[in-house]
């Protein structure tokens, strides 16, 4: 391997390494993000972006202050990490593949949003359709993030089962659509009105009703990629993890309903779940369903390549 080649790889792979990072930074910030709000923390720090005025507000600290204080230091440090994978894509560029930079400068204007929704959502003293704003600016870094690791991972695409990827869309859009109806409906206090009053039950029929669809998608997804191109064998690890995801989501739902939305656990946790669900249908769209064989061994021979 010569030089170039050795810093194409090195640096591709450092920027696939904060990548990663990030991935999972969201991820955290999304359950953070959950917990703050099942535990009515949203406001707990009356300013913005600092808290009591402070960076550090020990001496306000209490759970729920502590909450909103860590969601938004985890904000602050995945902001950090795409700003750094921004700034080397500039450094670099000529080592990375083409345009790569401006798409890390999307990636950028998104943390930029996720910020401002966050102020607005204090200012704002927690407004339902801002904190949907706020969760789906997340889901969107979510996916972007993984859709420009996946891009570096995987250089050559099949195109030859673009039906695959539209296939994969379809859970991962009603997905979307159902955690988005979910804040809705714990931000309005829709479920508890519906529950203990039988008012406002639209947006929990509606929340409950997606899951429909979603289970028809993904359990087809499976029963499709066993008959067809190896689909299964090449992508087992991912296809048994959303059907995994989807059972405990489900599990999930219903024990949130039997106790009457009264656990935070659970309801934090179904978020989260929501979350990998997503991320883990993105990876499958944007990288690992296409891989082959030999896109595999090229990146084996370029990671033996790093480390001579």
């Amino acid at each position: 391997m010569n030089n170039l080649e050795f810093k194409k790889t090195k640096y591709q792979q450092i920027l696939i390494n904060l990548g990663n990072h990030s991935v999972l930074a969201i991820i955290a910030l999304i359950g953070i993000g959950s917990a703050t709000r099942v535990m009515e923390a949203g406001l707990a720090c009356p300013d913005w972006p600092l808290c009591y005025g402070s960076f550090l507000p020990s001496s306000h600290f209490n759970l729920r202050v502590f909450l909103e204080w860590f969601h938004r230091l985890d904000a602050f440090l995945v902001g950090i990490l795409i700003l750094t994978e921004f700034i080397l894509s500039l450094v670099w560029r000529k080592y990375l593949p083409e345009l790569l930079s401006r798409k890390y400068s999307l990636l950028l204007f998104l943390v930029i949003l996720q910020g401002s929704l966050g102020a607005l959502t204090v200012i704002n003293m927690l407004d339902s359709y801002t904190v949907m704003g706020h969760l789906f600016i997340a889901f969107l870094l979510l996916i972007t993030s993984i859709f420009i690791n996946q891009n570096l991972i995987n250089n050559k695409f099949n195109t030859s089962i673009n039906w695959w990827k539209v296939l994969l869309s379809i859970p991962l859009f009603l997905t979307l659509i159902q955690s988005l109806i979910g804040v809705r409906l714990s931000s309005t206090w829709s479920a508890h009105l519906c529950l203990s009053f039988n008012k406002n039950c639209l947006i929990l029929d509606s929340h409950k009703l997606f899951a429909i669809p979603l289970t028809i998608s993904i359990i087809s997804i499976i029963l499709i990629s066993f008959f067809k191109e190896n689909l299964f064998i090449n992508n087992w690890k991912y296809l048994s993890s959303i059907f995994f995801l989807l059972i405990t989501q489900i599990t999930l739902g219903v024990l949130s309903l039997q106790t009457n939305l009264n656990q935070p656990l659970i309801i934090v946790s179904h978020e989260l779940i929501a979350s990998l669900l997503i991320a883990t249908l993105s990876t499958l769209i944007f990288g690992v369903s296409y891989s082959n064989l030999g896109d595999q061994t090229s990146k084996h021979n370029l990671l033996i390549g790093l480390n001579s």
